[in-house]
């Protein structure tokens, strides 16, 4: 879906009419939230959104994934699948699935990590023991009450913020922020905005952290890209980040075209960009996300390219330290319940 304008406008019309949906919505999303959850018997870290749609949470979960792997962790990231009609659970092969089986977030992930993807978590949960997994990274699912998380990181795009603060669809929330915010046990924020210093403070009061990241695009695809002219283009949460994040790199953006959030694009829209680019002399640009949805689509040009970003932290010896206190605590819990 494409977010309405208005759920980033204060006291909008729009949100005051849809109140009373949002009021009825918040009630039951925080009621179950308050669902007492399985435990998967190893740590479960979940990489969640306060809010519908994209603020960074695949870059969150890739660079866990390292972390967790340097710790001597054998990680296995758990997705629902959005947008794949593979209920699972199943892992992903990228050799023999594409973005309509699994989702287009677990196929690109699934690159540099293994991914479970499963609608229902507790057989995820299974599949991703039988591959030794000894930590599961949660992808979403943060407002899911179905397992217990060891330990919850909300992931927030600093420019953006949490729009007009309403639940949906009112506003962006899934759920009352308060509910919310008392199950976290961390913030990323990603970026240098403002917009979600307020959420920081109220965590802080709770004695839970804000850690500072900022996507850092590759080298080589920048060098690849300067002095060209390109034609960007991304069905994401967020486009206008992207194109933000090409500008800021250097590259010249002639033109752009967002598409919505998970956009599966059809043979007719993929002529029409590649016809765009050759008539204007561009270079077509993309996400690795768009690309992963692109895969064994008819038509597809050979020459897009994939501008890779990685998240970096400020502090990642806090956030070190953070997951390790965490992995510990989990355990240690464990262990005091036999």
């Amino acid at each position: 879906m494409r977010e309405p304008a208005f759920w980033y406008r204060p006291r909008s019309p729009q949100s005051y009419a849809l109140w009373p949906l949002a009021a009825l919505y918040g009630a039951i999303t925080g009621r179950r939230m308050l669902r007492k959850g399985v435990d998967a018997g190893i740590p479960v870290i979940c990489v969640g959104n306060y809010h519908v749609g994209g603020a960074g949470k695949t870059p969150t979960v890739l660079a866990l994934t390292k972390l967790l792997r340097e710790l001597g962790e054998t990680p296995v990231v758990l997705s629902r699948g959005y947008g794949g009609r593979l209920e699972g659970p199943v892992m992903v092969d990228r050799e023999r699935h594409t973005a309509s089986d699994v989702g287009d977030e677990p196929l690109m992930m699934a690159r540099d990590v293994p991914v479970a993807v499963a609608r229902d978590r507790l057989g995820g949960v299974a599949l991703a023991k039988s591959q030794g997994a000894t930590v599961i990274l949660m992808d979403d699912g943060f407002q899911n009450p179905r397992l217990v998380k060891d330990a919850s990181l909300i992931v927030i795009d600093s420019e953006r913020g949490l729009g007009n603060g309403e639940v949906f669809p009112a506003g962006p929330l899934r759920a009352p922020l308060q509910v919310q915010l008392a199950r976290t046990d961390a913030l990323v924020l990603i970026g240098d905005g403002r917009a979600a210093n307020d959420v920081a403070a109220e965590l802080a009061k709770r004695n839970r952290p804000a850690l500072r990241a900022r996507l850092k695009p590759d080298a080589n695809t920048v060098a690849q890209l300067l002095g060209k002219r390109v034609l960007a283009f991304a069905g994401i949460g967020d486009p206008g980040r992207f194109f933000r994040t090409l500008r800021a790199s250097g590259i010249d953006v002639a033109r752009t075209r967002p598409f919505a959030d998970h956009h599966m694009f059809s043979t007719e829209e993929i002529a029409t960009l590649a016809a765009d680019a050759q008539r204007e002399q561009l270079t077509l640009v993309t996400t690795e996300k768009d690309l992963a949805r692109l895969r064994g689509s008819k038509g597809v040009p050979g020459d897009i390219v994939p501008f890779a970003v990685q998240l970096e932290f400020d502090e990642p010896a806090k956030l070190r330290q953070l997951i390790s206190d965490h992995l510990y605590e989990a355990r240690e819990r464990r262990f005091s319940r036999r």
